[in-house]
């Protein structure tokens, strides 16, 4: 059996002995951990990239060129494996670069599109060095989930991201970790329509994400803290396909030689149309290496499955790194700003500290009706690009103008 992280066997332990008292649900139906809803686990116990079960299962070892990350990269089958990673099987990502487009190599293993609504977990082991060679590259490492752009703009398209830097990149000189929700972009012209939250501060070793798509909201978790809720234009409106790549986004950063990277992951878990805790999430996954499943997917094959799960009543702590929610409400004080403050543009690229005049929208809809509560003064806690003040958590209100 596959070890478990220590807060994951905890949890578990704490369920199974009726000790876990945080978690409390008000409906008072908490799931059972091997629940008949559409499920999709998987373990990653393949023995290479040319196993025959890796396709059979819905999987897709990613060999074609193009984006994202360094023009003119390959991304070759070799660079995914399924070694044993502190005692347990695991999906393997590799990347590597000389600082050149010939040679540089990039790695991404996805299953197909079939994902919407419900809870999605795995356990992703980051690192802020590499394996081999000089440091310093802006390398992203991820675990998302992605609607194709049918065309710019696409209103149908998605996208939801966890994207660790460790060495920056976009502006960012330091390790920085994205949770981004995306409404749509255009490549060219550049515009990008998401929101993002992050955190700046290192997240090597082994971490438990886990993100839920449910009433309108995108939640995000590391390790069982709640770090971002995402809404509004944000919210997914089609199937997407479950993705983790490693790519650089560009060679700007190498120092020479080469310099090879390595993500791996533990686990994947989705279940359909249930927004689940992550108490929940790791009993669920307990309860599968208990019984020795490997992997099983009946997502897409029809049957019953629960509404989206209640709140718990006591809810997750937030972790202190994350700026709190903006309140849609009128601030009754501040603007004193406001007269050289220029207007808002979601074009526009915000550092830490820029200040902005605008009016919310009503709905979240950058373009939309307006709110009614009058120009604010907002001021960017972040970089952020395309994040409409009154609505995102990268904007500080000031006060009305």
């Amino acid at each position: 059996m596959k070890r478990l992280s220590a807060a994951l066997a905890a949890t578990a332990a704490a369920l199974a002995s009726g000790t876990a008292a945080a978690v409390v649900f008000t409906t008072g139906t908490a799931a059972s951990a091997l629940a008949p809803c559409q499920v999709l686990f998987d373990d990653f116990s393949y023995s290479g990239p040319a196993d025959s079960l890796i396709s059979q299962r819905g999987w897709t070892v990613r060999t074609n060129s193009g984006g994202p990350g360094v023009p003119g990269a390959s991304w070759p089958a070799s660079n995914v494996s399924f070694p044993t990673v502190d005692g347990a099987k695991s999906l393997q990502l590799q990347a590597a670069t000389d600082g050149t487009a010939g040679g540089t190599s990039q790695s991404e293993f996805f299953h197909q599109r079939k994902f919407f609504e419900g809870t999605y977990a795995a356990r992703v082991k980051f690192a802020d060095a590499p394996v081999s060679g000089n440091d310093g590259d802006h390398l992203v490492e991820t675990f998302f989930t992605i609607t194709p752009l049918d065309a710019p703009m696409d209103p149908d398209y998605g996208e939801i991201d966890f994207e660790y830097l460790p060495n920056g990149g976009w502006g960012e000189q330091g390790p920085i970790f994205y949770q981004t929700t995306w409404e749509t972009y255009r490549p060219e012209p550049w515009e990008a329509v998401n929101t993002h939250t992050a955190q700046r501060q290192s997240f090597a070793g082994w971490h438990d994400l886990m993100f839920t798509v449910s009433g309108g909201h995108v939640k995000y978790y590391v390790d069982g803290a709640l770090v971002a809720d995402h809404s509004g234009i944000y919210y997914p409106e089609t199937p997407m396909s479950i993705n983790f790549n490693l790519w650089f986004i560009d060679t700007a950063a190498h120092s020479g030689g080469m310099s090879t990277y390595r993500q791996q992951v533990d686990y994947l878990y989705h279940t359909v149309n249930e927004a689940l805790t992550p108490a929940e999430t790791a009993a669920r996954v307990a309860a599968f290496r208990s019984a020795g499943t490997t992997h099983t997917d009946t997502v897409g094959t029809g049957g019953t499955c629960p509404t989206p799960s209640v709140s718990p009543t006591v809810s997750p702590s937030v972790s202190p790194s994350v700026s709190p929610s903006v309140s849609p409400s009128v601030s009754p004080t501040g603007g004193t700003g406001c007269a050289s403050a220029p207007l808002w543009n979601i074009n526009a690229v915000y550092q830490g500290g820029n200040q902005v005049r605008h009016q919310r929208s009503a709905n979240g809809v950058p373009g939309g009706p307006p709110s009614g509560d009058g120009v604010h003064l907002w001021r960017a806690r972040w970089w952020t690009q395309g994040s409409e003040p009154g609505w995102t958590q990268q904007w500080e209100d000031l006060g009305r103008c």
